[in-house]
C-alpha cells in the first residue's frame, strides 16, 4: 500500500447538495491519523501528445474588420489547438501569416522549438488592421509553405488553418486552388457570416471535416475535433502511434514494401536510456505492429527501416510517450447527500482490481464501518448515518496482485427536516404580498427570504425562528418574481423552497398568480 504524507487537514462541512471530488491518496493504515490531522498532495501534470513532423501555417485575419476582442480570442484558440503538440525540426513546426493590406509573416516555421516560446510568441502577436486582402495572403502563404528561407521542410505534410470572419476584399479561389494542387490540406474556421458555398469550395474536401462555422466565443467547442483532423493529415503517410496506454502502443505506417522477400527492421528504446534498444523484424506485408510490456510515463524513440532489394526507402522515425500508470481510485465523488445517506463513486475501474473497500466513520471519532464492493462496480450507497455529521470516507482498491491503493474524501449528511413547507402568498394591496410558510424541523436559528424581482432590485430579508411570514413590497404589476425561503442552522443552511409569483397588470382585478418552481 502506498503512503503519501501531508498535513493541515481541516474538516469543513459543505452545503447540502454538494459534490466533493477527492484528489489525494493515502494509505488505509493512516486512515485514523488523517481523521485527526493529515492530508496528501495532488498528482502532477500529464505528458504532452507526441506527433510526427508537419508544417502548420495559420492564416490569421488581422484586418480592421476584426475587433480587438475577436483577435484576442482567436489567439487563445490557436494556442489551445497547439498546446499538446511537440515541436522541433523532426516534429511539428508552425508559423503565422497576417491577413491585412499587405501580408506579413509573424515568425518563420523554424524559429520556436518549445511550447513555452511559441506560446509567448502567439501572445505577443499584434493586430495589424488594414484591408482584408486574403487572396494576397494566400499567394504569400504558397510561397512561404515551400520556402527554405521560411524554415519550411520539403518532405513533410503541409497544413493551412485559415481563421476568418468570412469577409475578403479580393478573390481567394485561384490562390487557394494552387495551394491545394501542391498538396496543402486547408482547414477553414469561420467566426462570421461567410458564404458557405464559397468557403466549402475553398476548404479541402470533404467540407464537413475541413470547414467549421462557430461563434468566436465557442471556438473551444471545435478545438479537439480540429486538432485530431490535423493530426490525421500529419500522420497519414508517416510512422505514428495509436492506442497509446501506460504499457503499450500500436505503430502504424504506410504500405511501402511489396516484395515477399522485403521486410522492416524496427528499433525502439527509451529516450533517456538508448542503451536498452530493442529490435524486431516485420514482414513487408505488414503496416502495423503492437509494442507491449513498456514502461509507463516513458518517451520512446522509434525507427522503422524498410529493407528492400528493389528500392531505397529512407527510415521513418517517431517519438511516443506512454501514459502515466493508471491507478484506481484516482477520483472519489460524494453526491446525493441526505440526512441518513450519501452516494460514493470512484474512477477509473480497472480489470486489475478485484474489489473495493469503503471505510467510513464520523469526524472526529474512531468509529469505523466497512463496505466491500465488487471490482466491476464504481459506486455504492452508504446509509444508516447520523444527520448533520461530517464523515471521512476512504475507498481502497484491492488489486489482484495483492497491491492496495486508497483515496479519501469528506462527506456531510444534511440536518434532518431542513426544508420549510407550504410557502404561500396573500394579496395585501397594490404591489404588496405577504409570504408565509410553515416552520422547518430541527433547531432553526432563523429564516432567510430572498425575492428576485423581474423589475426592480432583489432583496433579502432575515427573520427570527419564531417569525414565519414577511411582507414583499414594490412588486411591479404584470411581472413574475421568484421568492425563496431558506432555514438557517448552526453548521449549514437548510434547503430552500422557491415559488414563482405573477402580479397581474393594474388594469385587471388586483391579485396574483403563483406556481411552484420545478
Amino acid at each position: 500500500m502506498e503512503v503519501s504524507p501531508a498535513s493541515g487537514f481541516k474538516v469543513v462541512c459543505p452545503a447540502p447538495g454538494f459534490a466533493m471530488l477527492a484528489k489525494t491518496a493515502l494509505s488505509l493504515g493512516l486512515w485514523l491519523q488523517l481523521a485527526v490531522g493529515q492530508n496528501t498532495p495532488e498528482r502532477g501534470p500529464q505528458p504532452p501528445v507526441s506527433s510526427s513532423g508537419g508544417d502548420l501555417l495559420f492564416l490569421l485575419d488581422s484586418s480592421g474588420s476584426v475587433s480587438y476582442y475577436e483577435f484576442s480570442r482567436v489567439k487563445e484558440f490557436m494556442w489551445d489547438l497547439l498546446q499538446p503538440f511537440t515541436f522541433g525540426p523532426t516534429e511539428v513546426q508552425t508559423s503565422i501569416i497576417h491577413i491585412s493590406t499587405t501580408p506579413t509573416m509573424e515568425f518563420p516555421f523554424d524559429r520556436y522549438r518549445s511550447g513555452e516560446a511559441l506560446h509567448q510568441a502567439i501572445r505577443d502577436t499584434q493586430q495589424l488592421m488594414g484591408d482584408t486582402n486574403t487572396g494576397k495572403a494566400l499567394s504569400y502563404a504558397k510561397e512561404k509553405l515551400f520556402s527554405d528561407a521560411a524554415g519550411a521542410r520539403a518532405d513533410v505534410p503541409k497544413v493551412l488553418v485559415w481563421v476568418t470572419d468570412g469577409f475578403s476584399t479580393d478573390d481567394i479561389s485561384e490562390p487557394m486552388q494552387l495551394l491545394k494542387d501542391m498538396g496543402v490540406t486547408v482547414f477553414i474556421v469561420s467566426t462570421g457570416r461567410g458564404s458557405y458555398l464559397e468557403l466549402s469550395a475553398a476548404a479541402s474536401q470533404p467540407p464537413e471535416k475541413h470547414l467549421h462555422f462557430v461563434d468566436v466565443d465557442d471556438l473551444p467547442i471545435i478545438t479537439k475535433e480540429l486538432r485530431d483532423a490535423i493530426l490525421d493529415v500529419i500522420q497519414a503517410n508517416q510512422l505514428h502511434a495509436v492506442d497509446v496506454t501506460s504499457s503499450s502502443f500500436r505503430l502504424v505506417w504506410p504500405r511501402l514494401l511489396s516484395q515477399e522477400t522485403d521486410y522492416y527492421t524496427l528499433e525502439y528504446a527509451p529516450r533517456d536510456d538508448l542503451g536498452k534498444k530493442r529490435t524486431e523484424q516485420v514482414s513487408g506485408a505488414h503496416t502495423t505492429l503492437l509494442l507491449s510490456n513498456l514502461a509507463p510515463g516513458t518517451t520512446y524513440e522509434v525507427a522503422l527501416i524498410p529493407e528492400s532489394n528493389v528500392h531505397y526507402f529512407p527510415p521513418q522515425t517517431t517519438r511516443v510517450t506512454t501514459l502515466a500508470e493508471e491507478i484506481s481510485p484516482a477520483q472519489v465523488l460524494i453526491s446525493e447527500s441526505g440526512p441518513h445517506s450519501f452516494h460514493v463513486s470512484w474512477a477509473p475501474t480497472l480489470e486489475s482490481v478485484s474489489s473495493y473497500q469503503i471505510l467510513y466513520g464520523p469526524l472526529p471519532g474512531n468509529s469505523v464501518r466497512l463496505l466491500e464492493v465488487d471490482g466491476k462496480h464504481n459506486s455504492t450507497l452508504v446509509d444508516k448515518l447520523t444527520p448533520n455529521t461530517t464523515y471521512l470516507v476512504t475507498v481502497t482498491a484491492v488489486y489482484k496482485s495483492g497491491k492496495e491503493k486508497s483515496l479519501s474524501a469528506k462527506a456531510c449528511t444534511q440536518e434532518e427536516g431542513s426544508k420549510v413547507r407550504h410557502l404561500r402568498f396573500e394579496d395585501m394591496g397594490p404591489n404588496t404580498l405577504k409570504a408565509s410558510w410553515d416552520s422547518a424541523d430541527g433547531k432553526v436559528l432563523g429564516y432567510r427570504v430572498r425575492c428576485r424581482r423581474q423589475a426592480g432590485p432583489n432583496s433579502v430579508i432575515s427573520v427570527s425562528p419564531q417569525v414565519h411570514s414577511v411582507l414583499l413590497t414594490d412588486l411591479a404589476s404584470g411581472t413574475t418574481n421568484k421568492v425563496c425561503v431558506k432555514p438557517m442552522y448552526k453548521n449549514q443552511p437548510g434547503r430552500r423552497l422557491c415559488r414563482m409569483v405573477h402580479m397581474q397588470p393594474a388594469t385587471e382585478a388586483q391579485g396574483y398568480k403563483h406556481s411552484q418552481r420545478a
